[in-house]
């Protein structure tokens, strides 16, 4: 089945999003909508519409036209087995002790190598990313230096790779949460590939909001590989639940982000110890 795409860019949050409400009664009428910004300071959206069949390019050219829009990009995407596209993609990473891998590259598996098995289909979240390698990095450091976390739990967690990360160099049991069901559920069938059933445990729920972790914090190690927005709503409930001389390993944080991060965790009494980039991400080490 085809699949086409309409993008176009405007200035300023409202209209984008009453473009893309817009959108929806087109006929024919996508099957999905996006508005994002584009996060260059330019201040300027992206609204983009899939469709499975070739699009009303005239009522799209009236749509750019009334909310002050560029004229619709159309674009007819090829058909792609996308986890075979991952698959040849998707080569294995190392970072520090651990090495992320799918089952198409058992065979490169390092020997002493703390490996993490990640299916293709389930890629998000891999280590492949700046912010999930950054993340299990600082782990490692942590670990090299000495440090053992008796209580860890992976806020965020998707794919639920760090908690597992923590999970193999530590003996007690890590919770890994999600407010998403579906990244819920990646996270514990990639916990029983894993064979970590039992040492991770997997949480649904909105930050720190939900009764289990209530009953198991303080912590003193949490990762958040999350965006800068709910890393800083997260500060000062990420405060109440470390413990004293507890780590925050934060990620998610586009580079010229990390100080306004860095300043809100200060004013909650959790300050920097070491921050790292890959590529355009910088990954956060805290100490409260």
């Amino acid at each position: 089945m085809p699949t086409f795409t309409a993008l176009t860019t405007l200035p300023g949050k409202d209209p984008a999003e009453a473009l893309g409400l817009a959108m929806e009664d087109l006929i024919p009428e996508p099957t999905g909508i996006g508005v994002f910004e584009i996060e260059d300071g330019s201040g300027l959206w992206e609204v983009g519409g899939y469709f499975t069949e070739a699009p009303d390019q005239a009522g799209l050219a009236l749509l750019a036209v009334a909310y002050g829009a560029k004229p619709f990009t159309v674009s007819e995407l090829p058909e792609t087995d996308w986890v075979a596209k991952v698959k040849r993609e998707l080569t294995p990473v190392s970072a520090g002790r651990f090495f992320v891998y799918g089952s198409h590259d058992a065979d490169k598996v390092p020997e002493g190598a703390e490996a993490l098995l990640i299916e293709a289909a389930m890629a998000f979240g891999t280590g492949h990313h700046g912010t999930t390698q950054g993340c299990l990095r600082a782990l490692d450091r942590l670990a090299n230096n000495g440090k053992v976390c008796k209580n860890v739990i992976d806020v965020g967690c998707g794919t639920a790779v760090l908690a597992m990360g923590a999970a193999r160099i530590w003996p007690n049991p890590v919770l890994a949460s999600d407010i998403d069901e579906v990244a819920v559920d990646v996270a514990e069938a990639n916990v029983r590939v894993n064979d970590l059933e039992g040492r991770v445990v997997c949480l649904e729920a909105a930050g720190f909001e939900n009764p289990e972790i209530k009953a198991k914090a303080p912590f003193d190690l949490v990762f958040a590989n999350i965006l800068k927005g709910p890393l800083i709503d997260l500060a000062p409930d990420m405060a109440a639940y470390l413990t004293e001389g507890g780590y925050a390993i934060l990620s998610g944080i586009l580079n010229e982000q990390a100080d306004e991060v860095i300043e809100v965790y200060a004013r909650n009494g959790i300050n920097l110890i070491n921050r790292e980039e890959i590529g355009e991400w910088t990954t956060l080490t805290l100490q409260k």
